[in-house]
């Protein structure tokens, strides 16, 4: 056999070991894409099947006895949204509510915290337009049990930030089953804190997410977050207070940067105009006690970035 002979079979034996190794890549990769897609499915299946238990363990009373508002502030939460789907948001604010805190009576709109009225009154007019006829009471009798679904959601989505998938889908279904919020969202326990706590674990989402990527978007999703938490409930300030803190253990801890800053100033100067809109919040977050560790918070913020831009100019 020739040396050209020898070559050119050296050459075709180099080409098919080459192929099989490709194809042998090839097949290495198609394995790996069904792992992630039917690991992708599988934590779509379990974070379903945890909005379900959610949603149906807190349906007892009304499968029980009948869909029915029960305690006292949930029937005047009820009254409230039933006013305001009759008669519009404009008339809700004005109202003066006379068989409420008897015999004085109540001005309505400047004493509650809209947020919950305001969610029950869009899902009834959005259902209503699509031709869904339902009364306002069967939407104020599951919000909460409805939105356990969607605080699950959201509890996966913050610890998987944090940590991992895995251990964002247990924390999913630790939430949808756990004790202390169950008695808070049951159906027809229509108050503040069925809509709340998904507000608050989202906003907590959408500021580690801000924090790691400095992008202006995600800390405007957060302020958005944080206005319908403070439209919804009086707990806002574990937010206000939990944010600013964070932020400042960052800056003692010298792992502070231009991206925390972005996200932060963001999230408070938008945050605090949208806030001071709710009309029981009014000024308070520039005036009451709880707020002034986010405005600490933000004075140091500006600080550490003045005292970093003339350090960058004189070096």
């Amino acid at each position: 056999m020739s040396e050209k002979e020898e070559d050119r079979e050296r050459s075709a034996q180099a080409a098919v070991g080459a192929k099989k190794l490709k194809l042998v890549e090839d097949s290495k990769q198609r394995n790996l894409d069904v792992i992630a897609g039917a690991q992708s499915l599988l934590s779509i299946i379990i974070l379903g099947l945890a909005c379900v238990v959610a949603f149906a363990s807190r349906l007892f009373a009304v499968i029980r006895f009948e869909s029915i508002i029960h305690e006292f502030d949930p029937w005047f939460n009820y009254r409230a949204t039933h006013y305001m789907a009759m008669n519009g948001f404009y008339n809700f604010l004005n109202w003066f509510d006379e068989r409420a805190w008897y015999p004085l009576g109540r001005i309505v709109g400047g004493t509650v915290y809209p947020g919950l009225m305001v969610t029950s009154g869009t899902i009834h007019w959005i259902l209503n337009s699509l031709n869904f006829p339902i009364h306002i009471r069967d939407i104020c009798v599951f919000l909460a049990p409805m939105f356990s679904g969607l605080t699950a959601i959201a509890c996966f989505l913050l610890t998987r930030e944090v940590w991992n998938t895995r251990a964002g889908l247990l924390a999913a279904c630790f939430i949808a089953i756990v004790p202390g919020y169950i008695s808070r969202s049951v159906a027809g326990s229509y108050d503040n804190e069925g809509i709340a706590i998904f507000a608050l674990l989202f906003t907590y989402f959408l500021w580690i997410r801000s924090v790691k990527t400095g992008s202006v978007m995600w800390a405007t999703g957060a302020a958005i977050s944080y206005f319908y938490m403070v439209s919804a409930w009086g707990g806002y300030v574990f937010i206000i207070n939990l944010v600013p803190l964070h932020v400042f253990a960052l800056l003692l801890m010298g792992r502070f940067s231009n991206r925390i800053f972005v996200a932060y100033t963001t999230f408070y100067l938008l945050g605090l105009l949208l806030s001071m809109q709710v009309p029981f919040v009014g000024f308070q977050p520039i005036r009451t006690s709880e707020h002034m560790a986010a405005a600490g918070s933000a004075f140091c913020v500006s600080l550490w970035f003045h005292f970093q831009s003339l350090q960058g100019q004189f070096t």
